[in-house]
């Protein structure tokens, strides 16, 4: 066992350095990232934060300037409207937190505006609503009973940042975002992606209700452990049963494997995070399965484009974040 962890490192370590190498070069002369591939992502307010977030993870140094150039592009760029407020705000969030600490003067700001942005009592929703306590993808705040698109992803990555930013768990934020979380999981302890988008819960579904699949059940977990839940037992016994080196389980449908697919790098982050929030490492070999599927340039690319991991700078930041 010790040798294969050892061998895996070196493998992992081989190929995160290729792909940190590769991100540097698609660095803009202004600091930030931005798609060659969908006109959404062109702007850098979301990319830009997740490759930072992603060069941290993969052990670029605080002070490397790539790092310093990146802030310095991002802190105009914080917006509330945009490509996908929230996931861009919290991705924000946790960089600088990561980089210049709780008390940089932008931590108040955008702490303030997530909350905005839930599903709560502030904005009109009570506990019985299915979208409590959840997150979408912001922009001006929902108001009750319309909560356009909230799924378990864009919660967990919310309630990430307000951790990593010291949002404690017995905060209102936190516990409402619990009974959100808590009705995505099924009694397995595996979690679907969301009560109210019932159609993007891509395993489907059968007589007993929506399929858990391996990437929300990470987010799933993710979100637990941010905000102190003690119930996590379930959920990560689910995931070290049905893990899977490059491919989130729990696609049983032959339908539904284009889903599967387009998850692969998803997966491989999410699935590092949970196990990593847990204490545990993953025992399966997925590091040599993405260093088998990185291409000659240093990066990675899915050529299913379900979940716009065609995209390289999208696919080569989640392989070299679960590679750190």
């Amino acid at each position: 066992m010790k040798r294969r962890l050892f061998l895996s490192a070196i493998v992992g370590g081989s190929a995160r350095t290729r792909g940190v190498a590769y991100l540097s070069k698609r660095q803009n002369q202004d600091g930030g990232w931005t798609s060659n591939t969908y006109g959404l992502l062109r702007s850098g307010q979301s990319l830009t934060p997740f490759v930072l977030n992603a060069l941290l993870d993969a052990g670029v140094p605080k002070s490397d300037p790539r790092l310093t150039k990146a802030l310095a592009f991002l802190l105009p760029h914080l917006t509330e409207e945009g490509d996908y407020p929230c996931y861009a705000n919290a991705l924000a969030l946790r960089a600088v937190v990561r980089l210049q600490g709780q008390h940089h003067p932008e931590v108040p700001r955008l702490i303030a505006w997530l909350r905005t942005q839930q599903m709560s009592p502030q904005n009109g929703w009570a506990e019985p609503d299915p979208a409590f306590g959840a997150w979408g993808i912001g922009g001006q705040p929902r108001r009750a009973p319309n909560s356009g698109h909230v799924d378990l992803s864009m919660t967990r990555h919310v309630l990430e940042a307000l951790s990593e930013a010291g949002v404690p768990p017995t905060d209102e934020a936190m516990r409402n975002a619990l009974v959100f979380v808590r009705r995505c999981r099924n009694p397995d302890g595996g979690f679907f992606f969301s009560t109210v988008e019932t159609g993007a819960n891509k395993a489907g579904e059968d007589s007993t209700g929506y399929l858990a699949y391996g990437t929300t059940t990470a987010d799933g977990l993710l979100c637990l452990y941010s905000t102190g839940a003690p119930d996590t037992a379930p959920s990560l016994a689910w995931l070290r049963q049905n893990d899977h080196p490059a491919l989130p389980p729990g696609f049983v449908s032959a339908a539904r494997q284009r889903y599967a697919e387009g998850l692969r790098y998803y997966y491989a982050d999410a699935a590092v995070r949970a196990f990593r929030a847990a204490g545990l490492r993953r025992a399966v070999p997925f590091a040599a399965m993405l260093e088998k599927a990185q291409r000659p340039d240093g990066s990675w690319s899915n050529p299913e484009v379900l979940v716009k991991e065609d995209d390289p700078l999208i696919a080569t930041a989640f392989a070299i974040s679960a590679l750190g």
